[in-house]
């Protein structure tokens, strides 16, 4: 039997990945005690807040997975280039391994926009801010002035957004190309290099 700690995160797990399939709306409770094979009195436990809070603490999730992603690529680069091509990389490759089925796990608290949950409509806005604020601390390091480098992480989570909708509709990599390409011809002219 799994500790109780461990189905806690089973459950977030699961939700972040329908959120990430599926949207906010179109996933139910039971959907995540199915996919996570936790009890259904787990929610009530580990979730007394109900769907708002297990919404919250996947997109959270997400939103910390996406800076660890950001602080590893970061340390391989050397460049702003570096960073911004490996980040936009690693995108497109998992939105071809997932067969262009995957999403944004925060996204959806924004897009679909019924929930009116503050806390929900917060949790969106401290996720994609703690994700530019992280790409924006690498490219300082790389020696970007800090507004050029808020500039740029702003661009390359945006053109990011972008590249996930248009694949899964387009269920084509192209947009992520691009957008690779464009963003590390920019980062070059910020950091001076041709």
């Amino acid at each position: 039997m799994p500790r109780r700690s461990d189905a806690k995160q089973k459950m977030v797990d699961a939700a972040q990945a329908l959120i990430r399939e599926r949207g906010v709306t179109a996933t139910a409770v039971s959907d995540v005690l199915e996919r996570s094979g936790a009890p259904r009195g787990s929610v009530y436990f580990h979730f007394p807040g109900g769907k708002n809070q297990l919404v919250i603490e996947a997109a959270e999730s997400h939103a910390h997975a996406q800076v660890e992603i950001i602080d590893s690529l970061a340390a391989a680069a050397t460049t702003p280039a570096e960073l911004v091509s490996a980040y936009l990389e690693a995108g497109r490759a998992g939105m071809i391994e997932s067969g262009f089925g995957r999403g944004c796990g925060i996204a959806p608290l924004v897009t679909e926009g019924e929930h009116g949950d503050e806390q929900v409509t917060d949790t969106a806005r401290r996720g994609f801010t703690e994700m530019a604020d992280r790409l924006s601390h690498h490219l300082v390091s790389y020696g970007l002035g800090r507004q050029s480098a808020r500039s740029l992480a702003d661009a390359v989570l945006a053109a990011a957004e972008g590249a996930l909708i248009m694949s899964r509709a387009l269920r084509s990599d192209a947009s992520w190309t691009t957008s690779r390409d464009s963003l590390v011809a920019y980062a070059r002219g910020l950091s001076g290099v041709r």
